[in-house]
């Protein structure tokens, strides 16, 4: 089999399982199993796969058709212009949590030593990114997943960022042993409990229900993460995290204390509330 009928029998295999954007998810899985790039295949449509290869692309088909994530099938996703490595143990990096990044490289960019922490690391996508970028900053995390905890390790790894970050099994800061950090970063679970069973399909069967779920309302898990920091940042510290799409009125009442100053919401790339930024005064 060529590559031409190739990339047409795993679409329409694709497209029969009601998977979205199955021509885009047929053409990555072709390029993962021959090692071509996008060019080489609309350049070769004659090429022909191997017979390992066909069994390789049957395989991974197979599991996209359930509706498996194309990142957990690859084992990859990129975010902020580095590869991450991921599995059903973790939660799959998303476009809208780079913004969190970003700002978070602002706050700490000229600093001396800055230090931050960052609670439930999952694949590490939002550490690892911020230390690729401050050569200078070192960071402490948790999660409640041990396995979360080797994947975050793995990517460490793989970016060169190991040596300046200190992993912790942690329920969010019960086992973190530092404080005084220049910033504290988070994804936590936000999904209220009863309204996981509406996610898209590749959501609520294969991402991990713990970094979803943040109980009844959603917001358990941030209400602890507000708390918590107070004690735990610097004077001038920023608090960083993303929330549920409705949560930006609840979430903004808890930072009506005088504790907080410079309180903002930033939208997502749907204009959707999405990021808490606040700093310790």
């Amino acid at each position: 089999m060529n590559i031409a009928d190739a990339l047409a029998h795993t679409t329409e295999r694709l497209l029969a399982a009601g998977v979205p954007d199955a021509p885009l998810d047929a053409r990555q899985l072709v390029i993962f199993v021959t090692g071509k790039d996008k060019a080489f295949l609309i350049a070769h449509p004659e090429y022909e796969l191997s017979q390992t290869e066909l069994r390789q692309l049957d395989q991974l088909t197979g599991r996209r058709a359930t509706r498996e994530p194309i990142q957990y099938v690859l084992g990859r996703q990129e975010f902020y212009g580095l590869e991450f490595s991921v599995s059903p143990a973790v939660l799959i990096p998303r476009p809208e949590t780079e913004i969190l990044v970003e700002r978070a490289i602002e706050s700490l960019r000229f600093l001396p030593e800055p230090r931050f922490c960052e609670i439930g690391i999952g694949s590490g996508c939002i550490s690892v990114s911020v230390l690729h970028s401050l050569a200078h900053a070192t960071a402490f995390a948790g999660d409640v997943s041990t396995d979360a905890i080797a994947m975050a390790a793995f990517n460490a790894k793989k970016h060169g960022v190991d040596g300046r970050l200190n992993l912790h099994l942690s329920d969010v800061f019960s086992n973190i042993p530092e404080s005084g950090f220049d910033a504290i970063l988070s994804n936590p679970p936000y999904v209220p409990e009863t309204d996981i069973a509406t996610l898209q399909i590749e959501v609520r069967r294969f991402e991990p229900n713990v970094a979803l779920s943040g109980g009844p309302d959603g917001l358990g898990v941030i209400e602890r993460l507000v708390s918590g920091s107070i004690s735990r940042l610097t004077p001038g510290g920023a608090l960083l995290f993303e929330m549920g799409f409705d949560q930006s009125g609840k979430v903004s009442e808890m930072f009506a204390a005088s504790d907080w100053r410079d309180v903002e919401i930033l939208d997502d790339l749907q204009g959707i509330p999405r990021i808490l930024f606040a700093v310790k005064r």
